[in-house]
């Protein structure tokens, strides 16, 4: 039995995926629960995970999964923010590498040379600290998990792949997600709403980043399917 361990952050960015995989919330802390999906194909089974934004909330999604078997391959897929103008909004793309700013690690992914460079950051970017991290890193993108998963990867010697979808362009005017991001990676949504409600300055690019967001979703679950479906196969 092959075992794919797909993490992410938000639910929302693994909906079009699971869509109608089984579905179970574990933990008795509310700011720290798993969500996780399951679904069998053939001889292999996928199971996507999120608990929060940021690297502990990566090892508790991984670790989850982790207590119902080995983990054959671990992916990384979810959001991430534009660090140039080369990268098309709403849209999925495989990566080639993470690297982890904290520590200056890079990882390779697995198959993939010609993708895009990740950047992994501890808080939210915002302009300047993405041209910071361009100029810094030369990659194209940056989340906030990715090198975690990595790097729990390479411990267990399993490949590693990662995809991920532009949610937000390099120059868009949005507020500072990092006030609404509890300590344990969670979103704050009711203090966010009420934030950006009485903001109506940041009300178009939090639109369109809205349908960004929605895009590229439905986008990674396209790419990542394909690939799953072909990793079936070669079995």
């Amino acid at each position: 039995m092959t075992r794919v361990a797909i993490i992410a952050a938000m639910p929302d960015e693994l909906k079009p995926l699971v869509r109608g995989w089984r579905h179970e919330r574990r933990g008795q802390d509310p700011s720290r629960t798993v969500d996780l999906w399951q679904h069998q194909l053939g001889q292999s089974e996928w199971v996507a995970a999120c608990s929060g934004a940021g690297a502990d909330a990566g090892v508790r999604a991984f670790t989850e999964i982790e207590k119902d078997g080995p983990i054959s391959m671990a992916v990384s897929i979810g959001w991430a923010g534009a660090l140039t103008e080369n990268v098309e909004l709403g849209l999925a793309y495989k990566v080639s590498g993470v690297i982890d700013a904290r520590t200056g690690e890079r990882f390779q992914v697995a198959d993939w040379p010609q993708g895009r460079l990740v950047v992994t950051n501890p808080i939210v970017a915002d302009e300047r600290e993405k041209r910071r991290l361009a100029a810094t890193y030369r990659a194209d993108l940056c989340d906030m998990e990715g090198a975690i998963v990595a790097r729990l990867a390479a411990m267990r010697g399993i490949p590693f792949y990662c995809i991920k979808g532009v949610s937000d362009g390099l120059t868009d005017r949005l507020p500072d997600f990092n006030r609404f991001i509890s300590k344990s990676g969670q979103m704050q949504i009711a203090r966010f709403t009420l934030f950006a409600m009485l903001r109506p300055w940041y009300w178009p690019a939090l639109l369109r980043m809205g349908e960004n967001s929605r895009k590229a979703s439905q986008s990674v679950a396209e790419v990542l399917r394909g690939f799953l479906a072909g990793q079936c196969l070669d079995q």
